[in-house]
């Protein structure tokens, strides 16, 4: 700058100099402004050289700490098919950190012949917690199907192993998840299926064109028939609509050549795209969690569920206090590992404990059977403070307090492995799910014994645990599994029964038809637990002459408190003479039919004395 100032300084000299010394400084003068402008730009450019080379200097890398942090950005592994990623057992040579060295091992490990060493290489995974964020991201786009399953089925695993699920397709021009959801359920082949599911896909096809045409103004192509289900759809369309179709997929779901046709439909993203736009909706989500359950049964589907990114959201839901979701998360991960699970969970089938992998060993099993309106979770929760009616039983699903199988029995009883089970039941026929649907008590006990031992129940010594309709299934399939050869070590490994409030004599509850709301009408149910029913006698009768020469330790409870039924009656469901099997002990209990399986609290004398039972009668297996 100093240097410009001077060269102006010079030009306004020379300009004011006389014009008499013009012709004879001219040339001088051009001179000086030659020099002073050459001093100028030489002066100029020195400095700008100056400054670039200084900004280049403090702009320089060390390129090997840029080297060391791609190696944590950028993970190196060879592009192999999904359904041979199990077998693949190298990796590219890379130059790492000391410190990261420990992981690159472990995927190594996971992916050995030795199962043991595999097994190790999960469990040392799940448990470290100090490990930096890319670390766990290399775990997660590095390790094959069978670590991640094993990862996820990992109580203590960090949810960062788990990438998000990959971009959904977006939706047809001018559709929406219920018409796509719609789309997916016409689709499915009308082969291989009783009448309950033609009339759950027709229900469902039904009621979702109705409300579709009632959210687009076109109630009066109906002729005025869609006003009822505009009313009915009114405060949430989209999730009733969705959940007469999953309804109606979980049953489809339930065939292996129809779940072929929902994963080539694209179902697998679509039911994705429910789950998410559902969060705050539990019953669409565990419909949506059966239907995946029911999926993983079938093997050569596992690559394209774990490719959709079902893993991350069942790992997810496996940590999730809510003890439904956690459960349904654990049956479809359990299916999906055939690592260190042999059995199969079907439909209806829980595992309570343990739901995640465990080093310790299962010496027994304990099963869960629930009676009329009950269910696989709310039947055995805590007791409720305040009064529970059967008229709000179906209502107060979501708002259990807790399992107590699940939470007491598995920290009393770690070794233990429980099962509960899940079959629909109605009152009356006027809330049968399914009107074509006519289950008896034979047919249901077949069915469930199917299940049961597809889970790999009879391999193991094990107790019956059983509510209200629920011990007449038991004394059933015990009676069924005697007849089949295959179905011996379900029997020879019985080792006991606890009945709560089984009516082995019949109940007064069908006699009752003043409630015309629920009992003008009773359910095949309801009808083979009347005290005059042939088929409970002959129940009865058989049971006994295949148990007098068994060795079965059998406990039995009995409410001495009518039970609360609507608002208007109130009924002793089942009696004690009715509830006296003929073999054990029978202990009455002052409570009603509902509350008889559900403990006040973990001191109480129902769990303590059920507890002790179970201790007694396993004791020299659980010691083994």
């Amino acid at each position: 700058m100093s240097l410009g100032a001077y060269c102006v300084i010079c030009c306004r000299r020379i300009g004011t100099s006389a014009s008499r010394l013009k012709s004879r400084t001219s040339w001088r003068n051009i001179r000086n402004i030659i020099r002073f402008t050459g001093s100028f730009i030489l002066g100029g450019s020195l400095f700008l050289t100056y400054e670039v080379l200084a900004l280049k200097k403090s702009l320089t890398l060390d390129t090997q700490v840029v080297e060391r942090e791609k190696m944590k950005s950028y993970i190196y592994v060879h592009t192999v098919p999904a359904d041979k990623l199990e077998t693949h057992d190298s990796f590219s040579t890379v130059d790492i950190e000391d410190h990261d060295c420990a992981v690159w091992l472990l995927l190594r490990k996971s992916r050995e012949d030795d199962r043991a060493a595999r097994l190790e290489a999960v469990q040392e995974m799940s448990q470290a917690h100090h490990w930096h964020d890319y670390q766990y991201r290399v775990i997660a786009q590095a390790c094959d199907p069978r670590t991640l399953i094993g990862l996820a089925r990992s109580k203590e695993s960090d949810l960062r192993f788990f990438l998000p699920p990959p971009p959904l397709p977006s939706l047809k021009e001018d559709s929406s998840t219920e018409e796509e959801l719609r789309h997916l359920l016409a689709s499915l082949p009308q082969t291989e299926i009783d009448e309950c599911l033609q009339y759950f896909t027709s229900l469902a096809l039904s009621e979702s064109s109705q409300s579709l045409a009632a959210q687009k103004g076109g109630l009066w192509c109906f002729g005025g028939n869609g006003l009822p289900y505009a009313e009915s759809f009114g405060e949430v369309p989209s999730a009733t609509v969705e959940m007469f179709c999953l309804e109606a997929i979980v049953k489809h779901s339930e065939i292996p050549s129809h779940c072929d046709h929902i994963e080539a439909g694209g179902g697998l993203q679509l039911l994705q795209r429910l789950y998410q736009l559902h969060k705050d909706c539990p019953k669409v989500q565990r419909n949506i969690m059966r239907i995946i359950g029911n999926m993983a049964l079938n093997e050569h589907l596992h690559p394209a569920i774990i490719r959709s990114g079902w893993v991350s959201l069942m790992a997810e839901a496996l940590k999730s206090f809510h003890i439904m979701e956690a459960s349904h998360a654990a049956r479809t991960l359990a299916n999906l590992d055939r690592e260190t699970v042999h059995e199969k969970y079907q439909d209806g089938v829980y595992v309570l404990h343990p739901q995640c992998r465990t080093s310790q060993p299962i010496k027994a099993d304990v099963l869960f059977i629930h009676g009329l309106m009950g269910a696989a979770f709310k039947t055995w929760r805590q007791q409720d403070s305040e009064r529970v009616l059967l008229e709000n039983s179906l209502v107060d699903e979501d708002r259990y307090t807790m399992c107590w199988p699940k939470t007491w029995l598995a920290k009393d009883c770690p070794a233990l492995r429980i099962i509960s089970v899940e079959y629909d039941t109605s009152l009356s026929d006027w809330r049968a799910r399914c009107p074509m649907e006519r289950k008896s008590i034979a047919f249901r006990s077949n069915e469930l014994l199917s299940k049961l031992r597809a889970a790999g129940v009879g391999d193991r010594p094990m107790i019956w645990i059983s509510h209200s309709m629920g011990g007449l299934l038991v004394k059933k399939m015990l009676l069924e599994a005697s007849k089949k050869p295959e179905l011996s070590a379900v029997i020879n490994n019985t080792r006991g029964m606890i009945f709560y409030s089984v009516p082995h004599h019949g109940s007064h509850l069908a006699e009752y038809s003043v409630n015309i709301r629920y009992l003008l009408f009773p359910s095949l149910e309801v009808k083979e637990l009347s005290k005059d029913s042939p088929a409970l006698q002959t129940l009865q009768d058989d049971f006994m002459e295949f148990a007098k020469d068994k060795n079965f330790q059998v406990l039995s409870f009995v409410e001495t408190q009518p039970t609360f039924i609507g608002s208007m009656i109130k009924l002793h469901i089942v009696p004690v003479e009715s509830a006296d099997l003929g073999i054990g002990d029978l202990i009455p209990v002052d409570v009603n039919h509902l509350n008889i399986c559900k403990p006040k609290t973990k001191d109480a004398f129902l769990y303590q004395r059920t507890l002790q039972f179970i201790r007694e009668t396993l004791a020299r297996d659980l010691e083994k």
